[in-house]
C-alpha cells in the first residue's frame, strides 16, 4: 500500500472514533458537536438562548422571566487536588454557567456514578465539598441520581449536575460591538496548570492551587453596573477559546494586549517547563467580560472590590476588522494571531 493511501486509511479511521480531544473544548469539539450531534437532533428553541447558540446554557422563556438551565459532567483526575475536589469543581462549575448568563443560580441537580470499592468516605467529603459551595451561593440540590458501576469499569467517579436560575435578560456571547472593551476577573492558567503539576509530580516547587470558586457573587455586582455584552468563564479551551468564541459569534474582531494579561510566575515558569500555552489551559474561577466603552471603568473597580475579581484586568477591545479573529499584541510589539485550541494541552482537568 502506498504511504498517502497508508495516510488517508488512518485519517478516515480517525475521523470515525471518538478521541481524548473531542470533549477538549477545542476546534475538535466544535466539530464533532456541529457534525455528529446537532445535525441528529432536532433542535427547537424555547427561549431566547437556544442549543444551536451554543452558549454556557440555554433558556427558557416563561412570562417576563427567561429559566436558564445548564449541564455538565465532570472526569476530572485527580479527584482531589491543590484548592479542592471535584465536588467543588461540579457545583463551581455550573453555578458559574448559569451566573455568565446573567442569571442568579437558583438550583442544581447532583447525578453521581461511582466505581465498585470506593472509599464511603471520600464520597462524603466529595459531597459537603459541593454543599459548601452551594450554601455559599444560596443554591439547593433538588434531586439526583446514584449509580455504581463495577470495578474497573469506571474512573473512580463521575459527577454531573445540572443548574437552574432565573434571569430577566440573557446575556449571550454573540453581542460585542466594536469599541466594547474586554475584562478579565483575574489570573489565567491556575487550574490547568496546578492540576497538571500536581498529577504529574515534575517535582518543582510550588505554592500554585486550582482556582475552582463560585462567581455569582462577584456576577451580581458586576450586572448593577450594567453594559455587560457578552460574559463566559473561560474553562476548557482557556482564554483563547473564549475570545475566538465571542469573535466569531459576534462576527467582529478583538485585540488582546498580552502586557495587561494577569498571569501568576508559576504558572508561567510551568508552562514552559511543559511546553503548554497558558492561555489555552482550562479555568475554574475567572470571569471574561465584553463590556461597553462608558462602563468599562466603573466595572473594573466593582470587580476588583470582591475577592474573585481583585486582580482584574481590561486586557483588550473589541475592533472592526479581523473578523471572527482575535489578535494578541505580544510583550515583545509583535501582533500574532490567538488561536483558539484544537484539542485540550492538559486533558482531565475539568
Amino acid at each position: 500500500m502506498e504511504k498517502s493511501e497508508k495516510s488517508n486509511k488512518h485519517e478516515n479511521l480517525l475521523n470515525m472514533q471518538i478521541l481524548l480531544s473531542h470533549g477538549a473544548g477545542g476546534e475538535m469539539m466544535n466539530k464533532l458537536i456541529s457534525d455528529s450531534i446537532l445535525k441528529n437532533l432536532s433542535v427547537r428553541d424555547l427561549g431566547k438562548v437556544g442549543l444551536s447558540d451554543l452558549d454556557d446554557g440555554a433558556s427558557i422563556s416563561l412570562g417576563d422571566k427567561e429559566i436558564v438551565i445548564s449541564t455538565d459532567s465532570y472526569i476530572v483526575s485527580p479527584i482531589f487536588f491543590p484548592g479542592g475536589n471535584i465536588g467543588k469543581l461540579a457545583a463551581c462549575g455550573t453555578i458559574n454557567d448559569i451566573s455568565m448568563m446573567g442569571a442568579k443560580p437558583i438550583a442544581l441537580s447532583l447525578a453521581v456514578i461511582i466505581e465498585e470499592g470506593f472509599e464511603i468516605s471520600e464520597l462524603e467529603c466529595i459531597i459537603q465539598s459541593l454543599d459548601e459551595v452551594c450554601r455559599d451561593t444560596g443554591v439547593s440540590v433538588v434531586t439526583g441520581d446514584t449509580k455504581v458501576m463495577q470495578k474497573g469499569k469506571l474512573d473512580k467517579i463521575i459527577i454531573n449536575t445540572t443548574g437552574i436560575g432565573i434571569t430577566e435578560q440573557v446575556i449571550k456571547d454573540s453581542n460585542l460591538t466594536p469599541g466594547d472593551k474586554i475584562i478579565l476577573s483575574g489570573t489565567v492558567g491556575d487550574h490547568g496548570i496546578s492540576l497538571m503539576s500536581f498529577r504529574e509530580e515534575f517535582g518543582f516547587e510550588t505554592t500554585l492551587q486550582s482556582d475552582v470558586a463560585p462567581l455569582w457573587h462577584m456576577i451580581e455586582k458586576a450586572l448593577k453596573v450594567g453594559g455587560i455584552t457578552a460574559m463566559r468563564d473561560p474553562t476548557r479551551g482557556g482564554l483563547a477559546a473564549t475570545l475566538n468564541d465571542f469573535a466569531r459569534r459576534s462576527k467582529t474582531g478583538i485585540m488582546i494586549y498580552e502586557e495587561k494579561i494577569p498571569i501568576k510566575p508559576e504558572v508561567v515558569a510551568a508552562s514552559r517547563m511543559l511546553g503548554i500555552d497558558p492561555y489555552t489551559v482550562a479555568n475554574e474561577g475567572k470571569a471574561v467580560i465584553g463590556v461597553r466603552a462608558d462602563r468599562a471603568q466603573e466595572m473594573l473597580a466593582v470587580l476588583r472590590s470582591t475577592e474573585q475579581g481583585k486582580n482584574a484586568e481590561i486586557i483588550g477591545e473589541v475592533i472592526d476588522r479581523y473578523y471572527g479573529k482575535t489578535i494578541i499584541e505580544t510583550t515583545a510589539g509583535s501582533r500574532r494571531l490567538m488561536e483558539p485550541p484544537i484539542g485540550d494541552p492538559v486533558p482531565r482537568v475539568c
